[in-house]
């Protein structure tokens, strides 16, 4: 059998299993994150994880489909270690930049979802603080005059 398509199944079969893991990872681990981050509305968290999962799938497994032709044959067993190295290697760091692209997003709209959370008041006005018949911008009243 030729080298350069033991090449191509060795690389699918690994960038596939590869893809397919740090999806279930991030999937399983980031429900809770993504459930903070839309202030415990569990049934949107899972669907925006599911869409999340379904897009990751879609941009890696576009890539390694992408990136299968090897440029040269592969010749011996060393080129066939070597063209696996760099191609598994380029797809797991796209895997890692997808995956902190992700977290970075996230973070993003959590810090902003706390600070709107900082900004409600706990407890909603309950009204003035001032006496009965003036308004919230009246003088002091002032005492009989040479008191």
């Amino acid at each position: 059998m030729d080298l350069t398509v033991v090449a191509y199944v060795v690389y699918l079969l690994i960038s596939v299993a590869l893809t397919i893991w740090v999806a279930r990872t991030l999937s399983r681990n980031g429900r809770i994150f993504i459930a903070s981050v839309l202030h415990g509305d569990e049934k949107l968290a899972d669907a925006v994880n599911h869409l999340l999962v379904v897009g990751f799938y879609l941009v890696n497994l576009g890539f390694v489909a992408l990136y299968l032709k090897a440029a040269d044959a592969v010749d011996d067993a060393r080129g066939l270690f070597e063209a696996l190295s760099v191609k598994l290697g380029v797809v797991l760091l796209v895997l890692g930049v997808m995956h902190l692209g992700n977290v970075w997003v996230l973070n993003k709209i959590r810090r902003r979802s706390i600070m709107e959370r900082e900004q409600v008041p706990p407890v909603p006005p309950q009204g003035w603080t001032h006496q009965a018949g003036q308004g919230p911008w009246a003088a002091p009243a002032t005492g009989p005059a040479g008191a």
